[in-house]
């Protein structure tokens, strides 16, 4: 690391900052995530910024140019590094038992360290981490929503008060979990109540193979049951 930058080396540094940064920012933002290009350029500069300023001051007056530990200036960029956990934090939200952001958020510290490398002048290793960066968020994108996983939700049916005067047929427990296992359904924690010998809910927990990590709607599946002149209510958390 060179003790005196010109201001042409440290216009560089900056520029390829802000590119990398840039072209991070933009893939969030065609993914709709909070933390978009303003944010990500942000938080890459800062940390940017921090560096060169570090190098900067590490040729001050009455210190040699080889003590940089005795300086201690690494403690400027390390809080910066530090410091941007403040920011994934909150961009990881919890919701109905799933956790969403950490990509977001992991995104938010590699651009911190893609800044310090800049920064620091290591301008072929932080070009090589953009590239890399990119190839994670946009090509292995492609190939994750291609990758088969295991998806999971809660199913809860409460059936009608049987009526004297109007015949509803209800189906049995064995054909609902054979409707659902003949919709490609793994049916888990089967839980039943009845009353006078007469089903009046279920409650089950369900997984099923699916391509890719998008959450789809309800499934076809669940607004056919809810349809039937036997069911009065339909709970679908998946």
């Amino acid at each position: 690391m060179p003790v005196t930058l010109s201001w042409e080396q440290i216009a560089l540094r900056v520029a390829l900052a802000a590119v990398a940064s840039f072209l991070i920012g933009y893939n969030r933002d065609e993914r709709g995530k909070s933390l978009g290009i303003r944010t990500t350029m942000l938080v890459c500069l800062a940390a940017t910024l921090a560096m060169v300023q570090t190098n900067q001051l590490m040729n001050m007056t009455g210190k040699a140019p080889n003590s940089f530990v005795v300086l201690d200036l690494m403690r400027l960029p390390l809080g910066i590094l530090s410091g941007i956990g403040f920011i994934g934090a909150g961009a990881i939200i919890r919701k109905d038992g799933l956790v969403h952001g950490v990509t977001t958020a992991a995104t938010m510290w590699y651009v911190t360290v893609l800044g310090l490398l800049f920064g620091g002048g290591q301008l072929r290793l932080g070009i090589a981490g953009a590239v890399l960066a990119l190839f994670i968020l946009w090509v292995l994108k492609q190939l994750e929503l291609r990758i088969s996983t295991h998806r999971s939700g809660s199913l809860s049916l409460e059936f009608v008060e049987p009526d004297a005067s109007t015949l509803v047929e209800r189906p049995t427990e064995e054909e609902l979990r054979q409707r659902l296992t003949d919709r490609g359904y793994e049916v888990k924690n089967w839980n039943v109540r009845y009353s006078r010998s007469v089903l009046q809910s279920v409650a089950c927990e369900l997984a099923w193979p699916q391509k890719g990590h998008v959450h789809r709607g309800t499934p076809d599946l669940m607004r056919e049951l809810a349809a039937l002149p036997s069911v009065a209510s339909l709970c679908w958390r998946g």
